[in-house]
C-alpha cells in the first residue's frame, strides 16, 4: 500500500493533474492536508495532447493560479506556455503528484474510500475527481471506425502532406485541424451536421474557415454524417443521398466526455436528462456521495462547454474549505 508513515489514510485524494487538479493540491497544501494527486498520463495530460500549435481562446491571467502571474508572447497563451507555466507551478508549490498511474477501481469502505491503481492501492478519507474529458473521444459508432487511418486526437498538420484528409465535426478542434492540414497540402473535406461550423468556434478562426469553405478550397458536406468507413474512401449519408469520396485519413474530432466509470463506481448519480450531468452542491462541490467531490469539466457530464479553467479554479478553494470546515466540526464532537 502506498500509504504515508504510520498507514494512515491521507485526507484526500485528488484524481487528475490538469490546472484544476494542481489548484486543488495548492488549497489542499495550505490548509495543511496530508493530500496525493494521481495522474494517469503526463502532467496536464488533457493539455499535453491538445494539438501541437493550438492557442488558448481565454488570455493567460485568467488561467493563473494562486496568483503566480501566467506571461505569454502573444494576447493568447499557447499550448506550450501553458505546459511550462502549470509544470512551474507543480515545481514551485512542490506538489506530490504520481504520474502514469492510472485508477481502477474506486470504492467505499465504511467511512473510507479505497482506491485501486495501477500501481499500488490507496485509502483516503475524501476524494476529488477533476479528471477532466479529453481522455474519452465520442464515437462514431460506424462500420470501419477500427481502420488505422481513423485518429480521435489532432497533433499537427505534417502526416496529411499530400493526403486526403476527411474532419468529421465543426467546433475548434476540427475547424484548427482542418485549416493547418489545408494549409500545409492536404485535400480537406468536412462533414458538418449543421448547415456550417459551430457558432461557437474561436472569433478570429471561424471567418477563414467560413471563407475557405465559400470559395471551395475546402468541402464541407452540410447536415450530413459518416455511414462508413472503408480503406481507400468514406461513405456519407448527406442530403443528396449517399456520396462516397476519396480518403486517406479521417480526423474524427467529434468532442470528448468525462470518464463516467469512475463517477458509476462512487455511486454519484447523473441527471436523466442527455447531459448526464452528475448530481454535486454548488455551494462546495460536494457530489451525492459524503466525501466525494467534483471539479472542473466533470461537473458538467456531457455538456463540455458549460466548465472552463477560468471558471472552475475557484472550485478548488470551495472544496478545500468545505473539508476543513467539516474536519474542524467533526473534531469538537468527538
Amino acid at each position: 500500500m502506498h500509504q504515508p508513515p504510520n498507514s494512515l489514510p491521507y485526507d484526500l485524494l485528488i484524481l487528475g493533474a490538469g490546472p484544476i487538479g494542481l489548484a486543488c493540491g495548492i488549497e489542499a497544501k495550505k490548509a495543511g492536508l496530508n493530500y496525493l494527486i494521481l495522474e494517469k498520463g503526463a502532467l496536464c495530460n488533457s493539455i499535453y495532447n491538445y494539438p501541437v500549435n493550438m492557442s488558448f481562446f481565454s488570455t493567460a491571467e485568467r488561467l493563473e493560479l494562486a496568483g503566480i502571474p501566467f506571461m505569454s508572447v502573444g494576447p493568447k497563451p499557447t499550448r506550450t506556455e501553458a505546459l511550462d507555466y502549470y509544470r512551474r507551478i507543480y515545481q514551485l508549490f512542490q506538489l506530490k503528484v504520481n504520474l502514469y498511474e492510472t485508477v481502477q477501481t474506486l470504492q467505499k469502505v465504511e467511512d473510507l474510500f479505497a482506491i485501486q491503481t495501477s500501481k499500488g492501492t490507496y485509502l483516503s478519507k475524501k476524494i476529488v475527481l477533476a479528471t477532466g474529458f479529453y481522455d474519452l473521444p465520442n464515437l462514431l459508432e460506424v462500420p470501419g471506425e477500427e481502420l488505422p487511418k481513423v485518429l480521435h486526437y489532432y497533433k499537427e498538420p505534417w502526416p496529411f502532406v499530400g493526403q486526403k484528409v476527411l474532419v468529421v465535426g465543426g467546433a475548434n478542434s476540427a475547424v484548427d485541424a482542418a485549416l493547418e492540414c489545408w494549409r500545409k497540402g492536404a485535400s480537406v473535406s468536412m462533414v458538418l451536421l449543421g448547415d456550417e461550423v459551430d457558432e461557437n468556434v474561436k472569433y478570429w478562426v471561424r471567418p477563414d474557415i467560413m471563407n475557405r469553405i465559400k470559395e471551395g478550397a475546402i468541402q464541407a458536406y452540410t447536415r450530413s454524417r459518416v455511414k462508413e468507413i472503408c480503406t481507400q474512401k468514406v461513405i456519407l449519408s448527406t442530403p443528396k443521398g449517399e456520396v462516397a469520396i476519396p480518403n486517406d485519413w479521417v480526423l474524427a474530432l467529434t468532442g470528448y466526455k468525462p470518464n463516467f466509470n469512475l463517477l458509476d463506481q462512487l455511486g454519484v448519480q447523473l441527471s436523466l436528462d442527455e447531459k448526464r450531468q452528475p448530481c454535486y452542491d454548488q455551494t462546495n462541490q460536494e457530489s451525492n456521495v459524503p466525501g466525494v467531490y467534483l471539479a472542473g469539466v466533470v461537473c458538467g457530464g456531457l455538456n463540455t462547454r458549460e466548465f472552463f479553467i477560468e471558471n472552475s479554479i475557484s472550485h478548488a478553494e470551495a472544496i478545500i474549505q468545505d473539508i476543513v470546515l467539516k474536519n474542524s466540526f467533526s473534531k469538537n464532537i468527538d
